[in-house]
């Protein structure tokens, strides 16, 4: 999956990076840099395929366009937040919120065969989930120990 591919080499590049330039390897700007990438290339997807993202929403949510809409702005908006140490706290608070909350509709576009970048349903189905909820856990576990559980510096 492509955001998982984002986040390894971000935080690939970052640490060396870091190691390079700093003479050590900064694990807090590493961590909290990659999943910064992550958010800022998934929240891209919200306003690129827009109409395939709507499909992913039970349908009795009104408003499917404003909610992909938000939810791609708050991803930038955590992506910056993670960035900044004063904020880093509570916005790995808010994605761990976040990521559980978006859950629901990576499910609900999986039952549906739903191929979320065209709204076809040609999909990889429901043995996506094995792939896609450990990810989510995946994604959770990152931003409480990169954002939360590690010291602020």
């Amino acid at each position: 999956m492509k955001p998982l591919l984002v986040l390894l080499v971000s935080f690939g590049v970052l640490v060396g990076g870091t190691h390079l330039f700093q003479g050590q390897a900064d694990f807090i700007l590493a961590g909290n840099g990659a999943m910064a990438a992550m958010l800022a290339f998934t929240a891209i997807g919200h306003f690129a395929f827009t109409q395939g993202m709507m499909r992913m929403l039970p349908e009795f949510l009104p408003a499917k366009r404003a909610w992909v809409y938000v939810t791609g702005v708050l991803e930038i908006a955590a992506a910056i937040g993670l960035l900044v140490p004063a904020l880093r706290v509570g916005t790995a608070g808010c994605l761990l919120v976040f990521f559980l909350l978006i859950l629901p509709a990576n499910i609900l576009a999986a039952r549906r065969n739903l191929n979320y970048q065209t709204g076809a349903t040609d999909g990889p189905g429901p043995a996506y989930l094995w792939f896609r909820v450990p990810l989510q856990l995946f994604f959770m576990a990152w931003a409480w120990y990169f954002g939360w559980y590690l010291p602020v510096v």
